[in-house]
């Protein structure tokens, strides 16, 4: 009797964000992100006020560069800590730093009080942004990287385009406390979420601290400070907007390059690229976002609605090439999202920069906007995936705390330096709108001839 053979078993779909134990970590982890977002861009709606009640214009840059150079700070840390312990610890107390920094904020009578509150509430957000992109690399398959990374940058996304509208409308209703102090509310049940997948995600045991670390510690220090005298500086005007750039310029030439991986000036291949090429997409992406809106109501006589309505048509590409990085087949070549993302935005940006001329019409520079946004959302996931297939685990940390203050950092010296450009006159000329904007294009042009060293040089079999 000729014996049959066994029909295969078949073989399990893959698990998908919500699978049973994923489900929950999935849901606290963008309401995290987006909560994070959302909090970055409400303050910006509220300060104004907050500077009027509390009467502490003076202390108006220090209340945004001060959290700035916190969470430098802080994304060091994390990194270092992940790396060591894992990321339960790193989780918890940003939570902790996090919720303490908004209830002194949101309970502050006076200005100082609040630029401190602000500063603890920074440093608790680079914690947490750090420990998210480790949990990410320990807690979910590589073949959901590309997907969670999507709805990471869709949580950013959306707040984007309500967050100003409802923070105002928590300012004129309930009053600005309530922009800082209803955050918690939501922050808390959050991370209660993500805390059960956590067990699984942290070393067994705890590792050695990572060579170098407490070097890294002070470099962060240096780098954060230079960055919150960019931030104060870009919003002076005159001798001591020059000469607080300047300094800053210089601190970040120092310190900068010794957070971040070896190679970084010379965009060595593999990860120091895939670093490099996140700061000069958000370095480009930034710098024309803060152009567009006043090109838009100085040149063309748009309302600073109407404007927004500009900036909003890139914010809704960006979560349309989030969503479809995530769905699109993998590539061949880890260089093709990122090629594209970037001619995306360097070609988008060239072709808002045509608006400047009367001839052309507005719609073009809104049809360019877009595709600049929808190349953000080819790349930013695209780029978050590669930082975690070239790092080992205990590397983790480190790698994604590179790529956030490469991010950070590039963003923070173009805004500085495109606001000291739009300063210098009594007035900007159409001419400083096309040239800044034509930088900006240049940058992610910079990058997408560099994209293809995101892909490391094979090592000789043995």
């Amino acid at each position: 009797m000729t014996a049959t053979a066994a029909p295969p078993e078949p073989v399990a779909p893959a698990p998908g964000l919500f699978a049973p134990r994923l489900r929950a970590m999935t849901v606290g982890s963008v309401a995290l992100v987006s909560l994070l977002a959302f909090e970055a861009l409400a303050v910006g709606t509220a300060m104004p006020t907050v500077a009027r009640s509390l009467d502490g214009l003076a202390l108006y840059g220090i209340a945004f560069g001060g959290p700035f150079a916190a969470g430098v700070l802080a994304m060091v840390a994390s990194g270092i800590w992940c790396d060591s312990r894992g990321p339960r610890a790193p989780m918890w107390h940003g939570l902790v730093w996090f919720v303490l920094g908004l209830v002194i904020a949101g309970s502050a009578t006076a200005m100082g009080a609040l630029v401190v509150g602000r500063v603890v509430q920074g440093f608790g957000s680079g914690l947490l942004s750090v420990a998210l992109y480790v949990i990410v690399g320990r807690a979910y398959p590589e073949e959901l990287h590309r997907k969670i990374f999507a709805a990471f940058a869709a949580a950013w996304v959306v707040p984007s385009l309500v967050g100003p509208a409802v923070a105002g409308l928590i300012v004129e209703y309930l009053g600005w406390r309530w922009v800082f102090l209803a955050v918690p509310l939501v922050a808390v049940p959050a991370v209660l979420l993500i805390h059960p997948g956590l067990r699984a995600v942290g070393p067994a045991t705890r590792t050695a601290r990572p060579a170098g670390a407490v070097a890294r510690i002070g470099w962060a220090c240096g780098a954060g400070v230079s960055a919150a005298l960019l931030h104060i500086g870009g919003q002076q005007r005159g001798a001591s907007a020059v000469t607080l750039v300047a300094l800053a310029l210089v601190g970040l030439l120092v310190c900068a390059p010794r957070l971040l991986p070896a190679g970084f000036l010379r965009a060595g291949r593999g990860l120091p690229t895939v670093v490099g090429l996140r700061g000069l997409a958000s370095a480009a992406f930034v710098g024309a976002e803060v152009v567009i809106p006043l090109m838009l109501s100085r040149e063309r006589g748009f309302s600073p609605t109407a404007a927004g309505l500009v900036l909003t048509t890139g914010a809704l590409a960006w979560s349309v090439g989030s969503w479809l990085q995530g769905r699109l087949p993998a590539p061949q070549s880890r260089a093709t999202l990122p090629r594209a993302g970037l001619a995306c935005i360097a070609g988008g940006t060239a072709v808002v920069a045509l608006t400047v001329a009367p001839a052309v019409p507005v719609l073009v520079g809104v049809l360019g906007w877009a595709v600049a946004g929808l190349g953000m959302g080819l790349l930013y996931p695209s780029l978050s995936v590669l930082t975690l297939e070239l790092s080992a685990p205990g590397e983790q940390g480190r790698n994604s705390s590179s790529l956030q203050l490469g991010d950070s950092l590039f963003a923070a010296t173009v805004l500085a330096l495109t606001g000291a450009v739009l300063a210098a006159g009594a007035a900007p000329a159409a001419g400083d709108y096309a040239g800044t904007l034509t930088v900006a294009s240049g940058l992610a042009l910079l990058g997408l001839l560099l994209a293809g060293r995101v892909v490391p040089v094979p090592r000789a079999a043995h």
